[in-house]
């Protein structure tokens, strides 16, 4: 007769997994060199964000400021061009090589925003050309979003989902259900807001700091004046003045904190990363 696994045999069992499937998938971001976890598919991942950016430029509406849009498809193709031949010369692998490029703008006063999907997608809404003001303004703002896909932020946080859903039914089962129970009881996704405050938030500050670093770098690299970078948060901290939640409780650095992160890193950046020479 087969034995029934009792549930600290099957924690002790799945602890070894994960902790194993984990360490087989660690990776470290490009030049910061952080330790990172990736267990999702990162091919899949841009195919399917492919998928949505279709659906955005067909849900949105989409500008016919023809000229924001050209300078937004320069800085763009700049940037393509300075990354790549950065990690060329440094002899490292190319992380946008499968990139497949593409700018829109959006029509949204009221959205003070861009976004960068996996493998490249880029939307700028025109609500944040109040904040860039001119054109190194909107390259720190792109060079910050296409840090994000340059870094695999994407790939990292659907990897921790995946880890953080399968330890949370751990320990649901480890705890008979209680989990479950709070959630049933109060109609509150215990799991949903532990992530938040507790887990994913301190992670997601991480990635934009990160982001904020390597995105002066691929500025500067591009050969924009990066000090431009500084003056967009202090615009950005007018605009959301008294609307900024407290830090703990948010997925980005406060204002003051990255005017000041990015005023220590400047001089770094500034000499270590020059505009570079496309071979």
């Amino acid at each position: 007769m087969k034995k029934k696994m009792n549930r600290r045999k099957f924690l002790s069992y799945m602890g070894c997994s994960c902790c194993g499937f984990v360490l087989n998938s660690c990776a470290s971001a490009p030049i910061t060199d952080r330790k990172q976890l990736k267990i999702v598919n990162e091919a899949k991942l841009n195919a399917q964000a492919a998928k949505i950016f279709e659906k955005v430029k067909k849900k949105e509406k989409l500008s016919k400021d023809t000229k924001t849009l050209n300078l937004i498809k320069e800085i763009g193709k700049k940037m393509e061009d300075s990354i790549g031949e950065y990690f060329y010369q440094a002899k490292l692998d190319d992380p946008t090589k499968y990139f497949e490029w593409e700018y829109i703008l959006i029509e949204n006063k009221k959205v003070r925003n861009a976004w960068c999907m996996p493998g490249g997608k880029i939307a700028v809404y025109t609500g944040i050309l109040d904040v860039t003001k001119n054109t190194n303004g909107l390259a720190a703002v792109m060079g910050h979003e296409v840090a994000h896909a340059v870094a695999k932020h994407s790939v990292e946080r659907a990897s921790r989902g995946v880890l953080l859903n399968t330890g949370t039914r751990i320990i649901d089962i480890a705890s008979g259900g209680i989990l479950s129970d709070i959630n049933r009881t109060t109609g509150m996704d215990t799991v949903g807001l532990l992530s938040q405050i507790g887990l994913m938030n301190p992670f997601n500050r991480k990635q934009e700091s990160e982001a904020d670093y390597l995105g002066m770098i691929f500025s500067s690299l591009s050969g924009y004046d990066i000090r431009e970078t500084v003056k967009i948060w202090e615009r950005m901290k007018e605009f959301n003045k008294g609307k900024e939640p407290p830090q703990f409780m948010s997925t980005h650095p406060s204002s003051e904190t990255r005017i000041k992160q990015l005023n220590d890193w400047m001089n770094e950046v500034i000499l270590d990363y020059p505009p570079i020479e496309i071979s």
